[in-house]
C-alpha cells in the first residue's frame, strides 16, 4: 500500500498549520488611524466589488480543505466582518464542519449589540472586540468617525449575555495616544470574566506612519498594570498562543500581552490568512498572497487545491517580526484591513 500522507503540514521551521483567519470583507465602519487612516481610505477609496469577494460557498469549501490539512481554529475577520450581509448564514455553514474546534470572530463592536444572539444561535463560539480606550474623546479620535465608546461596551455586554465567551478585548497601545488608559482598562475589566489583551503597536501595512518610538513595550504595560493590580505570569494555554498570559494575584482573572515588536513569537506561528478576495497569506506582514480564488473558479478539484496549499505552507519561511529591520519595514506589505489581524 502507498505510504499515507500526513494530515498536518509543516513549514521549513517545522511550524504546523493550525489556525485560519478568514477576512469576509475589506470594508469597515471605523477609520482607525493605525489601521485604515481616513487620508488613505476616504470616500473615493476603491473597495472590492461584491463579485470579487469569496462567496459563502467558496469560503466553506476552502475551510473544509484546510480542516483536512490540520486546521482546528477559524477566526472570521475583516475589515469589519459584521458588515458582510447575512454573516450568520456563513457561520451556520462553517460551525458543523468536522474537525473544527473553535469558530470565533473579531469585531469593532459597533453592530455587536444587535447581532450577538443571532451569531451565537448560528454556531459562533466566541468573539474578540477591539477597544482602544474607555475615554470617549480618545476613543472617538482613534476610530475617527466619532463612534461612542458606550455602544461598544453595550456590544460587549450583549455578547457576554449571549454566551460568546470567554470574550476577549483587544487594546492597541500607542505612545502619547492612549497609553494613559492602560490602568483604567485593566480596572474596568478586572473581575468581569472578560480577557483584556494589550497589543504592541505594529508596523502592519504601509499607511499608518508607524515609528518605533510610538510603541509602548510589553514590559511598560505590565509595569503600569502591576502598580495598581499586581500580576504574575502564567503558562500558555497551548503552543503557538500569541499572547503572553498574566493573572491578577487577587483572583480577578487574567490579561494577555501581544508583544510582536519587542518579543516576537514567529517561532510558534501556526496561522494562515485568507483575504476577502481569496488570496492566501502566510504572514501578517506579507507583501502578496497566493490566489486561491482563481483555483476555485477555474475548476480545480479539492485535491488540487489541497496540494497547492500544502506546497505553499511547506516552503514557508516567514519570520518578519524576528528579522524586523529598516529595510524590511520599508518594503511593501499588505494592509491589515485586507487580511484581518
Amino acid at each position: 500500500m502507498p505510504e499515507a500522507i500526513p494530515l498536518t503540514v509543516h513549514d521549513t521551521f517545522s511550524r504546523p498549520l493550525r489556525d485560519l483567519r478568514i477576512s469576509v470583507t475589506d470594508r469597515c465602519s471605523f477609520r482607525c488611524t493605525y489601521c485604515m487612516p481616513k487620508e488613505i481610505f476616504g470616500r473615493d477609496f476603491a473597495f472590492l466589488p461584491p463579485r470579487e469577494l469569496l462567496s459563502f460557498e467558496e469560503i466553506t469549501r476552502l475551510a473544509r480543505i484546510f480542516l483536512g490539512l490540520g486546521i482546528e481554529k477559524i477566526r472570521l475577520t475583516g475589515g469589519e466582518p459584521l458588515l458582510r450581509r447575512d454573516l450568520e448564514t456563513l457561520i451556520g455553514m462553517l460551525a458543523p464542519l468536522p474537525g473544527l474546534r473553535d469558530l470565533t470572530l473579531t469585531t469593532n463592536g459597533a453592530l455587536l449589540a444587535h447581532k450577538a444572539e443571532v451569531l451565537k444561535a448560528a454556531g459562533l463560539n466566541r468573539v474578540t472586540v477591539s477597544l482602544d480606550s474607555l475615554d470617549d474623546s480618545v476613543f472617538q479620535s482613534m476610530n475617527d468617525v466619532a463612534f461612542p465608546v458606550g455602544r461598544v461596551l453595550e456590544g460587549i455586554d450583549a455578547a457576554r449575555a449571549a454566551g460568546l465567551t470567554p470574550l476577549k478585548i483587544n487594546m492597541v497601545v500607542q505612545r502619547g495616544i492612549n497609553d494613559g488608559d492602560i490602568a483604567a482598562m485593566a480596572q474596568r475589566f478586572h473581575g468581569t470574566g472578560n480577557i483584556l489583551r494589550f497589543i504592541e503597536y505594529m508596523d502592519v501595512g504601509a499607511t499608518n506612519g508607524w515609528q518605533l518610538g510610538d510603541v509602548v513595550s510589553a514590559a511598560e504595560i505590565i509595569e503600569c498594570i502591576h502598580r495598581v493590580l499586581p500580576l504574575e505570569p502564567i503558562q500558555p494555554n497551548y503552543s503557538g498562543e500569541v499572547a503572553s498570559r498574566y493573572r491578577y494575584l487577587d483572583g480577578g482573572g487574567e490579561i494577555g500581552i501581544i508583544a510582536s515588536v519587542t518579543k516576537p513569537f514567529c517561532g510558534d506561528c501556526s496561522r494562515a490568512r485568507l483575504s476577502a478576495d481569496g488570496r492566501l497569506y502566510t504572514c501578517l506582514f506579507a507583501a502578496d498572497g497566493f490566489d486561491l480564488r482563481a483555483l476555485l473558479r477555474g475548476g480545480s478539484t479539492d485535491e488540487e487545491i489541497t496540494t497547492a496549499v500544502r506546497r505553499l505552507w511547506s516552503v514557508r519561511s516567514d519570520r518578519y517580526s524576528e528579522q524586523r529591520s529598516e529595510e524590511s519595514r520599508l518594503r511593501p506589505k499588505v494592509e491589515m484591513s485586507h487580511i484581518g489581524g
